[in-house]
């Protein structure tokens, strides 16, 4: 009958210190060889691959708090693969089969339960690369709108302009539309003007015109522009766009109201109506007779 030579048997190591007579040389020469292939391999990913993966993140111009969580998660690879490596060096190819049976089925298990989890840790990736936006940026998408203040593998943090902080699951900004209004330091402002339907058209876009080139926070380029854009009820909808640079909250409110108080003022001036929504009511109002009243002492 031949003899089966047990899991680790048969390394050069092993075999070197069983032929000078090393008691149990096999399994000594084995957890050595395990040893040394792990520190060597760790060491290698260590001081070569690792500095090399974080010049690549670098160069791909992504910010520190996203390189650090891309290399903890590569350092965890780095290490998982010396460990896989020297069990393999070391002869134990039957224990690394069966504990990467048992990862892959942990794996699995695993995937199920956390499906949302690794659905935004996938969205914060593709944030991460793509860059739709970065921390400092306005955004907006569905009904909220804010500044970007963290962004994890998880979860975007937003703070509002109510000053409420909101953590967004980073697939709810990779499935919806985001938009970001700020480009190049430059935001843009949009205000609906309202007039009647018997003013000037021509003279009441002279003055939302006139009134954005004489605030000194509006910007000459690009310049500001007016659409009419809509025949409402009972107004004729004049849109202007005006921008503003190195917005902020408090500048983006501040300038909008002083410019459209402006407006409001010279629309007054020059007789030019901002009308409200008005209703007739048509129809005819009977009058019922009171009832007859009935003296109790009768």
């Amino acid at each position: 009958m031949t003899a089966t030579a047990p899991s680790g048997a048969g390394t050069p190591l092993g075999d070197l210190l069983t032929n000078v007579g090393v008691p149990a040389g096999g399994t000594i020469g084995a957890a050595l060889t395990f040893v040394i292939s792990l520190l060597l391999v760790y060491a290698v990913g260590k001081l070569i691959l690792l500095p090399l993966f974080g010049r690549m993140l670098t160069s791909r111009g992504l910010e520190t708090h996203a390189r650090r969580p891309l290399k903890k998660i590569a350092h965890i690879v780095m290490v998982f693969l010396a460990v896989s490596v020297a069990f393999g060096l070391a002869g134990f190819g039957n224990f690394l089969t069966s504990l990467a049976t048992i990862a892959a089925a942990a794996t699995l298990a695993v995937g199920f339960a956390m499906q949302d989890v690794l659905k935004n840790f996938v969205a914060g990736v593709f944030i991460f690369t793509d860059k739709p936006f970065k921390i400092g940026d306005w955004i907006e998408w569905e009904e909220y709108s804010g500044v970007v203040e963290d962004i994890s593998f998880r979860v975007t943090r937003v703070r509002t302009f109510d000053n409420e902080l909101l953590t967004v699951p980073n697939s709810t900004l990779t499935e919806d539309v985001v938009k970001n209004p700020v480009d190049g330091e430059k935001l843009r402002l949009q205000f609906l003007f309202g007039i009647g339907y018997d003013d000037d058209i021509d003279r009441a876009t002279e003055i939302i015109i006139a009134e954005a080139e004489n605030h000194p926070d509006v910007l000459d380029d690009p310049a500001p522009s007016v659409r009419l854009t809509e025949l409402a009820d009972s107004s004729v909808g004049l849109k202007s766009r005006i921008w503003i640079s190195q917005p902020k909250r408090s500048d983006f409110v501040r300038t909008r109201a002083e410019y459209v108080k402006a407006v409001k003022q010279r629309f007054d001036e020059a007789g030019i109506d901002i009308p409200y929504p008005q209703r007739e009511l048509s129809g005819d109002i009977e009058m019922a007779a009171p009832p007859e009243i009935v003296d109790a002492s009768e």
